[in-house]
């Protein structure tokens, strides 16, 4: 199966934690990168999982390279059916809205008819963890529970 490692990034937190995991599977998976600011939504496939790191920017938005994507997939109307994602959110949790921006991807995508795999993960800027550490445990847990995956390792 191939892995596609989606990010949203306002500062470039994202695209760093996601280069870390595509670096971490890259040796053991057929994954490619891209940035959610060039990815049109007809193009996500079924026989791809679909790894979305995002962060959160002002109130709880969504970060800016994400939002041409969600207007696509708010304006293409387009049936997720069959589609499979993993959501890694980045925020701070001494804000009100922790983690809110990757909350609205998640919520676009399940809404459009994609199904969420595995445990939702995140990172809170606020602590001292490793965000590329947090993404890679979190990864590896989530490939553990996609069927097609369950004997693959990072």
């Amino acid at each position: 199966m191939k892995i596609c490692i989606l990010y949203g990034t306002e500062s470039g937190n994202s695209e760093l934690v996601a280069t870390d995991l595509f670096e971490s599977l890259e040796d053991d998976h057929d994954v490619v990168l891209e940035d959610l600011a060039d990815v049109d939504v007809a193009s996500l496939e079924p026989a791809t999982l679909h790894l979305v790191i995002c962060s959160t920017h002002g109130e709880g938005d969504p970060p800016q390279s994400a939002l041409p994507f969600l207007e696509g997939v708010k304006t293409a109307r387009v049936d997720l059916t069959g589609i499979r994602y993993a959501m890694f959110g980045l925020g701070d949790s001494t804000y009100v809205n922790y983690s809110r921006g990757s909350e609205h991807v998640d919520e676009l995508l399940a809404g459009s008819g994609a199904e969420r795999v595995g445990e939702y993960g995140r990172h809170d800027a606020a602590s001292r963890d490793d965000a590329s550490a947090l993404a890679e445990e979190w990864a590896r847990n989530v490939l553990e529970t996609v069927p097609d995956l369950e004997s693959a390792s990072l």
